[in-house]
């Protein structure tokens, strides 16, 4: 979790941005540390200690200006702590890590900046309006008062709050208060925006909804890093994706590319009455590439599903549902690790 005031600063960190954007300019894209092409995060070897326990093994990434990165993986597999890493929160125990080309450990104020963050849990303070969050976070990052308000109704908008401009935060659902977070990251015009978690514990519409608003900034050059545990939205958002697994990384590609690697092209489910999985699972055997027996359910991994489900109706297998699907990003977590990923 990240600390429930990362990004408020307080007196001396506000004097640290306001200086710092004094020199550069607080509406000029800083790009001077980079190439157009450059990386925007690399790391190698990269690893975080919290006493004995390792939470982060000797990592190696490496992320693309303008592109959607994803962090994969359950809880506790080293996702946030990599985050926070990222966000210069949080010093690395080993190894390299250089954000926007610049070394957290030296230059966090410059990065921070330059960065916007979007935690896990919403860290905005409910007693104000959606236009207060908003106008004094920009007032943080050293905006004028009258850029500080027109900023405020420009992220508004894009967040679809405007009509609740000047409503308190506490009584908003909580898909409105993930945007207006998702809004006061973009105060700054970051660069970069980390995202921990973005629609944990949202309605469907309301991710569809996030989902979108993600979508128009990526189609705008902002790069994001996004960690989830939702196949589904590492699947939507994200143009590369590493797979976590206890502080390591297992794989890492597209979504496409892992699928087409780890799994097959489709899927078979097949949920028995209480009893007869366990004298249902050696009849399968040969009835695909590969078999997975779980607690809930028999997987069959076949080119083919609907020939597979057929072979296994010709075998006298009758189970309570069957369904045939694509393989996804948990087929692909499932084959690296031996478990799904939501347990």
């Amino acid at each position: 979790m990240w600390p429930s005031r990362t990004f408020e600063p307080g007196k001396g960190l506000r004097r640290v941005i306001r200086s710092f954007l004094s020199v550069v300019g607080s509406r000029v894209r800083r790009v001077g540390d980079l190439d157009g092409e450059g990386a925007l995060v690399q790391a190698k070897a990269l690893v975080k200690r919290f006493g004995e326990f390792e939470a982060v093994r000797g990592i190696d990434v490496e992320v693309r200006r303008g592109e959607a990165f994803g962090f994969l993986g359950p809880n506790g597999a080293g996702k946030s702590s990599t985050m926070r890493m990222i966000a210069c929160v949080s010093p690395r125990s080993e190894g390299e890590l250089k954000v926007l080309g610049l070394d957290p450990e030296v230059a966090g104020p410059r990065i921070r900046a330059r960065l916007g963050v979007v935690p896990q849990q919403d860290n905005l303070d409910v007693e104000l309006t959606v236009r207060q969050n908003l106008h004094i976070y920009g007032r943080y990052f050293g905006l004028s008062r009258a850029e500080a308000r027109r900023k405020a109704v420009e992220l508004m908008e894009f967040a679809q709050l405007g009509d609740r401009a000047d409503d308190e935060v506490e009584p908003l659902s909580g898909g409105m208060k993930r945007r207006l977070t998702i809004a006061r990251s973009l105060v700054n015009d970051p660069e970069l925006l980390l995202l921990d978690e973005p629609t944990t514990g949202l309605d469907p519409q309301a991710r569809h909804l996030l989902w979108d608003r993600l979508f128009r900034l990526k189609a705008a050059g902002t790069t994001l890093i996004v960690t989830t545990h939702y196949m589904d939205e590492a699947e939507q958002l994200c143009d590369r994706l590493v797979v976590m697994d206890n502080g390591r990384i297992a794989a890492e590609g597209s979504p496409a590319e892992l699928i087409a690697r780890y799994s097959t092209r489709e899927v078979v489910e097949l949920r028995f009455a209480v009893g007869e999985q366990e004298s249902a699972a050696p009849r399968v055997e040969g009835l695909a590439e590969r078999v997975e027996v779980l607690p809930d359910r028999i997987l069959l991994y076949a080119m083919d599903g609907e020939a597979a489900l057929e072979q296994a109706h010709a075998r006298g297998l009758r189970p309570l549902s069957s369904l045939v699907r694509r393989s996804s990003l948990e087929d692909v977590f499932l084959r690296l690790t031996g478990r799904t990923l939501v347990e």
